[in-house]
């Protein structure tokens, strides 16, 4: 070992020794590379299922609380402020979510990368509980506010965090699948919403007891958090060494082959930090880690430099926020804030429970993601699924051309030329964009934490989920005023728009990362995007594995 590699290490304000990479404990069998091969792994494994889905509670706060507030705006009447909500009121209270949502996710991402990740989740809960329980007691509509303000500050915490929580502790072969599962609760927290909101619609003060219950899911999951672990490469990150090595043990198999997955997986992050060290010239700096507050600025800003300036860096976060941007922008949650307003203009009968077949079918073909992702990849599953949401909104927009929609929208029943089928068509047309949707979109872009090394994985994870949520709230804006200027055939093509721009972008850029370790997804990106070379990886890899 070279002189520089006897100094010691020095980084997120934690002293490494200098034989950090090459100490093992005695009980640890010496290997000869650090290849991290997982794919005799047949299962999760329950340890793996119950972090995964405890941590998944906070996705179905995240679609329960988003979802809800369609209900509630219907049910409050003058509870508020002794009068009825005006436009402005609605829009408020529905936006504030959205917009706290997008402020919160990069201050979390500091927090998640300076006291653990499991920590924010446990500050999300508290928002959750907080939030609302303030709208279920508030009696103005500026309380109202608040409270969605805080809710929106908790969904945008739990967003990022629960997706990098599972990732860093899901075996590679089930990395994508354990993601999946948070995605599962958001849909499936939508539907409960629908189906809450249904139930109380008709009772006296009945939106109180919508808002309120959401405070019920996560002061159980703040009371189970404290019996599972904090993820092992963070512990390792923060000189936890032992601790790491406990979780590992409790991931893998407890057999010989098990014990050498946990030391080469030891040993892989160990060498990531010492490179990550080396890379910001930050070895051996005074021989101490700094502390307070001027030093955790500095870390910050310097982690922020290596978001950019390192190619590697910068290729993986330009994949996750064009993935988490493409999400929004191609108009997915205008169907679900707008989806009940839609089909009414349109003539149906009952608009929501109609519209509880969207959040049905976002659930539904959710499943299909989850059973895939793995199987067939991250890349192919979205240049697969993305032409089934471009056909599904050609087709609206074709459909919309022959209904001519009243001005208002409590006015006149729509004028539909020909035949009633077309109201039919356009909600087929909604389901197929929602399916493709669910099993590409909706779910490949919160994998979004595999991309980055584990220096910069909870800021770069952090600032691409705010570029979903500032998406949302463009789409939460827009939508209306697309439709009365672009009429709703050149809105609904326009989406289509962006999902072909989408696909093209995917096919170029996106490398295909199922199945590598994280520290293995870090190397595919360092010299270019890799999509070539990760494509033919991955062919090789379901050949091994006989898929």
């Amino acid at each position: 070992m070279n002189d520089a590699a006897a100094e010691p290490l020095i980084a997120n304000d934690r002293v490494f020794p200098s034989d950090a990479r090459d100490r093992y404990d005695d009980d640890e069998e010496e290997i000869e590379e650090d290849v991290v091969d997982e794919s005799a792994l047949v299962s999760p494994g329950l340890f793996i299922w119950c972090l995964t889905i405890c941590a998944g509670i906070s996705g179905l706060l995240f679609g329960y609380d988003t979802g809800v507030i369609s209900s509630t705006l219907i049910s409050i009447n003058t509870d508020l402020s002794s009068r009825p909500l005006t436009t402005l009121d609605k829009s408020l209270i529905t936006s504030c979510t959205s917009f706290f949502a997008l402020l919160a996710s990069p201050l979390t991402g500091i927090l998640a990368d300076t006291y653990g990740r499991k920590t924010v989740i446990l500050f999300a809960d508290i928002l959750f509980v907080l939030g609302a329980l303030w709208q279920a007691w508030t009696s103005s509509v500026g309380g109202m506010i608040t409270g969605r303000s805080i809710v929106g500050a908790a969904v945008g915490s739990a967003s990022f965090v629960v997706p990098l929580y599972i990732s860093e502790l899901a075996p590679s072969p089930f990395r994508g699948r354990m993601v999946v599962v948070s995605s599962l609760f958001i849909t499936g927290g939508q539907v409960v919403a629908y189906i809450v909101g249904w139930l109380f619609s008709d009772r006296l003060h009945g939106w109180r007891w919508m808002v309120g219950l959401g405070a019920l899911p996560a002061a159980l999951q703040f009371v189970m958090l404290f019996f599972l672990p904090e993820t092992p490469r963070y512990l390792i990150k923060a000189g936890q060494r032992q601790q790491a090595k406990t979780v590992l043990g409790r991931v893998y198999r407890s057999d010989e082959g098990g014990r050498k997955l946990v030391t080469a997986v030891l040993k892989r992050v160990e060498r990531e930090i010492e490179e990550e060290v080396d890379a910001a010239g930050l070895r051996g700096t005074m021989g101490v880690a700094k502390s307070g507050w001027r030093a955790r600025v500095e870390k910050v800003k310097d982690n922020a430099a290596q978001l950019i300036v390192v190619g590697g860096n910068r290729r993986a976060l330009i994949i996750a926020c064009m993935l988490q941007g493409f999400q929004q922008l191609c108009g997915f949650n205008s169907l679900m804030y707008f989806s009940a307003t839609i089909f009414r203009l349109v003539g149906f009968q009952s608009p929501t429970l109609t519209s509880l077949s969207i959040a049905i079918t976002n659930f539904l073909f959710t499943l299909v993601a989850f059973h895939y992702i793995d199987r067939i990849g991250r890349r192919r599953i979205l240049l697969w699924s993305v032409p089934i949401m471009i056909m599904g909104l050609a087709l609206c927009a074709i459909a919309f051309a022959f209904v001519d929609l009243p001005a208002e929208e409590a006015s006149a029943t729509p004028i539909v030329a020909g035949n009633k089928i077309w109201p039919l068509v356009i909600l087929l047309a909604m389901v197929t964009y929602v399916a493709g949707y669910a099993i590409g979109m909706g779910n490949v872009p919160w994998q979004q934490s595999e991309l980055f090394p584990l220096s910069v994985r909870s800021l770069g994870s952090a600032v691409a989920t705010a570029t979903n949520w500032g998406s949302n709230t463009l789409i939460g804006i827009t939508f209306l005023p697309m439709m009365n200027i672009f009429t709703p055939v050149g809105t609904f093509a326009l989406y289509a728009g962006v999902c072909v721009f989408a696909w093209i972008t995917i096919w170029r850029i996106y490398p295909e990362t199922a199945g590598l370790s994280l520290e293995d997804v870090g190397g595919l990106l360092k010299a270019g995007y890799g999509v070539d070379d990760s494509v033919r990886s991955f062919k090789q890899r379901r050949r091994d594995s006989g898929r």
